[in-house]
C-alpha cells in the first residue's frame, strides 16, 4: 500500500492522541498469522520511534507536536502449561469489578461477543486470567503498564487543580448531581485560564460533558427523512429538557447561519419542543464519506486533509448548537441533526441525515462482457432528486477514455426516472463512465448503502462506470446453478459470459432439478453461512458422480470452529493461507491439464490486471485424489499450492477454489472470466 504513507498515518495518530503506552496484538513476524497482523506491530513499532522525531513527516507539525510514548509493548499469546519467563511482565485481566457488577473478563466477552462481522461470540469468563507483556520498546514496566506515567494535574503543570477535583468528587451526590455544578463550573473557568496545550483542550471538553450530564440537559434535533436534497429545505425539530434542579437557562439555537429562541429559563423535567425549517443551499456537499472524496488509487483511500485521517467517521452534515447559560457559565452545545424513526422490534432508533445531490446516475451492471461475438447491453438510469432548471436539458453521456457520447433527454422533473438500455460498441478503450449534465452542473454518481445491526448506517456515493472486458471468452454448456452466499458478482458474471443461471436453494437441490445443468458453483462462504447445505452433501456428491462440475468458492475456517459441513468427495482442509499481492507470480505446476487449456488457453498474462489479492482460505492437507494446477506466494513466503484444487469423481469434477474471483469480475479482470469459464467447461471422465 506504501509504506511511507501508511507509516505516516500511525504516526500521525500516536501524535495526535498522545498515547503514554502502546500495545500491540501481533508480533512483527510470521506467528500474526498473516501479513495485515503482521504489518500492524512492524508499523506500530517503527511510528513508536518516528513521531517523536522532527524530522519524520514534518508536514503534520503544523498541526500537532512530536510525541514520545513511555513504552510499546506485545500483548503476547503463551499457550496454556507452558512456563512464563521471569521477563514477561503479566497482568491480571479477570478482576472483579465491584462498581460495575462485574468482572473484567466478563466484559470482554461481551465486547468480542460484539464483533459481529467475525461471528466471535464468546461466552463470560470469570475469575482470575493472565495477559502477557513483552516490552519492544522504551522502559520495560516493573509494577504498573502506566509505570512512570504521571496521571496526575503537575503533568500540565496544574497541580493547584488536584485538591479542587478532589473537593468536587468527595461531595457528589448521585441522587443530586445538580449540586456539584456551581463546583464543575467554577473547575472549567479554572481550566480556561490555563496556558494552550493538549491536556487543557481534553480537559475543558470533558469537564463540560460533566456540566451538562450534572445539570441533566437533554438536547435533541431531529429530522423527518435520513435524506435531504440540494436547493431542498430540512425540516427539524428540537426538543430541549433540564431534568433536575439546576439553573439552566437556553439563550439561542444555531444552525447555518440561522438563529433560533430567545432566552428563556428551563423548567425543570419540562419539555420545550418547537420545528424549524432552513434552505440546504444547492453548493452544500454531498454526504460522501471523507476516505471515499478522492477514490481509492493503488489500494489506499486518498484523503486529502491530514485533519482527517483517523476519524472513525463524518462530521454530521448538519449540526446544531445550542448557546445555554448553565450555573452562570455560557456553553455551547453541539448536537448533530439526525433521523429519528421507532422500529417495533428494536425501538428508538437515530441514523445520520444524508445529503444527496439532485440527480443520481446508476448502470446496471457495473461490468459487460463485449467482443467480435459477444455484444451484451447495460442499463443506464437517471434519478432526478431535486428541482432542475426547467429551460435546459439534463443530457447523459457515456464517456470512454477522452470521447464523450451524449445523448439528449427529455426535461425533467423532480421524482422522475428514465432508464434506458445501450450496447457499447467496438473498438472500446478503457471505462465507460455515466454523467448527466445540466449546465455547470454534472452529476455522476448513485447511492449505495451499507446497513447491518452492529455498526452506524452508512450511505455512499459510487461513481456510475461499467468496467467493459473485451477479450473474447470461449465457453462449453449452457446452463450453471448458483448457491448464494454472503454475496458475490457470480450470477451477473455468468449471464453476461452467456449462460443461463439458475438461482439454488434448499429446496430446490433436489437430483431432479440438478440433472439439467452443466455446473453448479457456490457463493462465497456459503458452507459458513447455511447450514442446511451439509444435509445436501449426498445430492451434490452423486450430481458430480453422474457428470456435474461442483465449484466451491472459499469458506473460512475460523473460530466459530472448522467447517463442519462435508463439502468435497475427499478430504482437505481449509487453511487461513492467503495470497494478499494481488501482481504475485503465478505458477504452472499442470501445464496441461484442462483448467489452464480448455476452452481457453490461460496464460501468465491472465493474472495481470488482478486487484487486491490473489488468493485466500486457500486449501492444505489435501488428499492425495486431487490435483494442485496453481502456485503462488506473497514475497518471502513459500510456494502455496492450495488456490486451486481438483478432483475428478465419477463421471464429473469437483473443485474447491480460494481464487478471488469475485473480486476479479466485477473489476474486469478477462483473465478471471477465462479461467471461470474453463472451470465450468471441465470435460467428463469415462
Amino acid at each position: 500500500w506504501g509504506r511511507d504513507k501508511i507509516l505516516s498515518d500511525v504516526v500521525w495518530v500516536i501524535r495526535k492522541f498522545k498515547p503514554d503506552v502502546i500495545i500491540t496484538r501481533f508480533p512483527g513476524d510470521n506467528r500474526a498469522g498473516h501479513g495485515h497482523h503482521w504489518a500492524s506491530a512492524l508499523l506500530a513499532n517503527e511510528a513508536f520511534i518516528a513521531a517523536a522525531d522532527p524530522s519524520k513527516f514534518p508536514e503534520q507539525l503544523k498541526y500537532v507536536s512530536t510525541w514520545q510514548a513511555k513504552r510499546i509493548l506485545w500483548n503476547s499469546f503463551i499457550p496454556a502449561g507452558n512456563a512464563v519467563p521471569d521477563s514477561v511482565f503479566r497482568v491480571n485481566v479477570g478482576v472483579y469489578n465491584p462498581i460495575l457488577g462485574k468482572g473484567f473478563g466478563e466484559i470482554a466477552s461481551e465486547s468480542r461477543s460484539n464483533h459481529k462481522s467475525q461471528g466471535f461470540g464468546a461466552a463470560r469468563t470469570r475469575g482470575d486470567t493472565y495477559e502477557y507483556f513483552i516490552t519492544t520498546g522504551g522502559e520495560k514496566p516493573v509494577n504498573d503498564l502506566m509505570d512512570g506515567v504521571s496521571t496526575a494535574w503537575d503533568r500540565v503543570e496544574a497541580p493547584f487543580l488536584q485538591a479542587q477535583v478532589a473537593q468536587i468528587a468527595k461531595h457528589f451526590t448521585f441522587e443530586k448531581p445538580e449540586t456539584s455544578l456551581a463546583d464543575l463550573v467554577l473547575l472549567y473557568q479554572t481550566l480556561t485560564s490555563l496556558p494552550a496545550g493538549y491536556w487543557k483542550e481534553q480537559k475543558l471538553k470533558e469537564t463540560q460533558l460533566l456540566i451538562e450530564a450534572a445539570a441533566g440537559i437533554f438536547a435533541d434535533v431531529t429530522a423527518p427523512a435520513s435524506t435531504v436534497v440540494q436547493g431542498d429545505s430540512l425540516r427539524m425539530n428540537f426538543v430541549l429538557n433540564k431534568r433536575n434542579a439546576g439553573q439552566v437557562i437556553a439563550k439561542k439555537v444555531s444552525i447555518e447561519g440561522f438563529d433560533f429562541m430567545r432566552g428563556d429559563t428551563l423548567v425543570t423535567n419540562r419539555n420545550y419542543s418547537f420545528s424549524k425549517s432552513i434552505p440546504v443551499p444547492s453548493h452544500k456537499k454531498i454526504t460522501q464519506p471523507y476516505w471515499l472524496e478522492h477514490g481509492m488509487p493503488n489500494g489506499c483511500f486518498d484523503v486529502r486533509d491530514q485533519e482527517l485521517i483517523g476519524k472513525a467517521e463524518n462530521d454530521a452534515a448538519f449540526s446544531v448548537i445550542y448557546t445555554m447559560s448553565i450555573a452562570g457559565e455560557e456553553f455551547r452545545i453541539t448536537r448533530p441533526v439526525q433521523y429519528k424513526f421507532t422500529d417495533p422490534v428494536k425501538g428508538e432508533v437515530y441514523e445520520p441525515v444524508v445529503v444527496l445531490p439532485k440527480v443520481l446516475v446508476s448502470a446496471d451492471p457495473g461490468f459487460i462482457l463485449i467482443s467480435k461475438t459477444t455484444r451484451n447491453q447495460f442499463t443506464a438510469k437517471v434519478k432526478v432528486l431535486g428541482d432542475l432548471d426547467s429551460t435546459q436539458y439534463l443530457v447523459l453521456s457515456r464517456k470512454t477514455a477522452d470521447k464523450d457520447d451524449p445523448m439528449d433527454i427529455a426535461v425533467f422533473e423532480k421524482g422522475t426516472t428514465l432508464s434506458f438500455n445501450y450496447t457499447p460498441s467496438l473498438p472500446l478503450s478503457g471505462d465507460i463512465r455515466l454523467y448527466a449534465k445540466q449546465g455547470p452542473a454534472a452529476y455522476d454518481k448513485d447511492l449505495m448503502e451499507i446497513s447491518y445491526d452492529h455498526i452506524p448506517l452508512i450511505r455512499y456515493f459510487k461513481p456510475s462506470v461499467i468496467k467493459p472486458v473485451t477479450a473474447s471468452i470461449v465457453t462449453t454448456g449452457k446452463k450453471v446453478g448458483y448457491i448464494a452466499g454472503a454475496g458475490d458478482a457470480m450470477p451477473e458474471a455468468l449471464k453476461q459470459m452467456g449462460y443461463s443461471v439458475v438461482l439454488l436453494d434448499e429446496h430446490s437441490i433436489t437430483a431432479a432439478n440438478l440433472k439439467s445443468l452443466d455446473a453448479i458453483i457456490t457463493g462465497i462462504r456459503a458452507y459458513n453461512i447455511h447450514s442446511w447445505l451439509s444435509g445436501k452433501y449426498d445430492v451434490l456428491m452423486n450430481y458430480v458422480k453422474d457428470g456435474g462440475n461442483l465449484i466451491v468458492q472459499f469458506n473460512t475456517n475460523n473460530q466459530v470452529g472448522p467447517v463442519r459441513a462435508k463439502i468435497g468427495p475427499y478430504p482437505f482442509n481449509i487453511s487461513r493461507t492467503r495470497v494478499s499481492e494481488e501482481d504475485a507470480k503465478v505458477e504452472f505446476l499442470l501445464p496441461k491439464h484442462p483448467v489452464v487449456n480448455i476452452p481457453n488457453k490461460i496464460t501468465p498474462e491472465d493474472f495481470t490486471g488482478w486487484v487486491q489479492e490473489r488468493s485466500v482460505y486457500e486449501a492444505d492437507q489435501v488428499d492425495s485424489s486431487f490435483v494442485m494446477p496453481l502456485g503462488m506466494n506473497d514475497k518471502g513466503e513459500k510456494l502455496g499450492k492450495g488456490s486451486l484444487i481438483i478432483a475428478r469423481h465419477g463421471k464429473g469434477n469437483f473443485v474447491y477454489t480460494g481464487l478471488a474471483l469475485f473480486r476479479q469480475l466485477p473489476a474486469g479482470a478477462t483473465g478471471a472470466y477465462k479461467l471461470l469459464a474453463n472451470l465450468v467447461a471441465l470435460p467428463k471422465n469415462k
